[in-house]
């Protein structure tokens, strides 16, 4: 599982605070591959696995990260991907204004962010074969 920094998750709770969040159980499909997307999900609590290219390669994500951050960046999206709570997951959708609005209030959201992207494509590239060698530290 990719872990994430624990300001990661901090900042996330504050983004959480007096809002409805989704809770998922195990085996949920929380969006398909080829579905529409219009939100970026962030864990509060759980596990999900990303199956990218037909499953032949996974992630799993636990609190702290994000994912779905796509169908912020171009519209309309397509998942790239399919995500699936391993765990009871408590999970926090923003849409692009709300997102937008994060980012305003609680500007390292963004560099938490994309600190754990970064990560995570370093991650499934050593899983590809792409890159060899340890993690960075």
């Amino acid at each position: 599982m990719t872990p994430q920094s624990s300001g990661a998750l901090t900042t996330m709770r504050l983004l959480a605070q007096g809002r409805d969040l989704r809770t998922v159980a195990p085996g949920e499909v929380i969006f398909q591959a080829g579905e529409l997307g219009n939100s970026v999900v962030g864990i509060l609590e759980g596990e999900v696995r990303i199956d990218w290219a037909g499953g032949r390669e996974s992630e799993r994500l636990g609190p702290g990260s994000t994912f779905g951050v796509g169908a912020l960046l171009d519209a309309p999206h397509l998942r790239f991907g399919t995500a699936t709570a391993q765990l009871d997951a408590q999970l926090l959708e923003m849409k692009r204004e709300e997102f937008l609005f994060a980012l305003q209030e609680l500007p390292m959201f963004a560099l938490e962010m994309l600190h754990g992207l970064e990560e995570r494509l370093g991650d499934l590239k050593r899983a590809s074969g792409e890159l060899s060698g340890p993690p960075p530290a």
